[in-house]
């Protein structure tokens, strides 16, 4: 009787396919770090460069700030307030910020805040000392509220009208010319019956001085 026969031998165990290229750890850091900086030299460098050469072009006025100048000299930005106390001169809308553009928005009282009662009482005051000569003048809202963001300079037309008999009298203007000065100054909405007129108050000032023969 014959011996059986040894059991076959296994097969080699073959070692472990390593994975594709992409689906490593590395591949996929290296690919997050490529995206990365593509992301920064786009959205970081080419599209400002981008929509400030095209604002360049079609608008440099207002790319570079709206800037506004007086005697060579720039004054300030057609699109910020300043605080005007001079009684030759039309005033600008209140600020809760006095006027600081680093400051951002500053909350306003509520309507039962007593500082709130107070702030009107001293606008209120301060429109009859200064404003308008007449004791019971209507006060446009405009003048006695603070813009959104405290240093909008425009006012509506009635805003800066009130203001007529104050500067008249500071400067011997008569109530026609300054009428008719702030008249002209006037800005519609682009759009009709979309928006309100406007003035740019510090535009009307620095456009007055030379009038009045005083510098900025």
């Amino acid at each position: 009787m014959s011996a059986p026969s040894p059991p076959p031998a296994a097969p080699p165990t073959a070692a472990p396919a390593s994975p594709p290229w992409a689906h490593r750890p590395s591949s996929h850091l290296r690919a997050g770090a490529v995206l990365l900086v593509l992301t920064l030299l786009v959205s970081g460098f080419a599209y400002p460069l981008l929509v400030t050469g095209i604002a360049q072009i079609i608008d440099p006025y207002a790319a570079n700030g709206s800037l506004l100048s007086y005697n060579n000299t720039t004054v300030g930005s057609a699109l910020i307030a300043q605080n005007t106390s001079a009684p030759y001169l039309f005033w600008e809308r209140p600020s809760l910020s006095d006027y600081n553009t680093t400051e951002g928005m500053i909350t306003p009282d509520g309507p039962t805040d007593p500082a709130l009662a107070e702030w009107f009482n001293e606008t209120i005051a301060y429109m009859r000392e200064y404003g308008n000569f007449t004791v019971n003048a209507t006060l446009p809202i405009w003048f006695v509220s603070p813009s959104g963001s405290t240093i909008d300079p425009d006012l509506t037309p009635e805003a800066v009208l009130v203001q007529v008999p104050r500067v008249a009298n500071a400067t011997n203007l008569s109530f026609d010319y300054l009428t008719n000065f702030i008249n002209a100054h006037i800005t519609n909405p682009p759009i009709p019956y979309l928006g309100v007129q406007y003035v740019d108050v510090l535009q009307l000032d620095l456009d007055l001085l030379p009038i009045l023969g005083k510098g900025a």
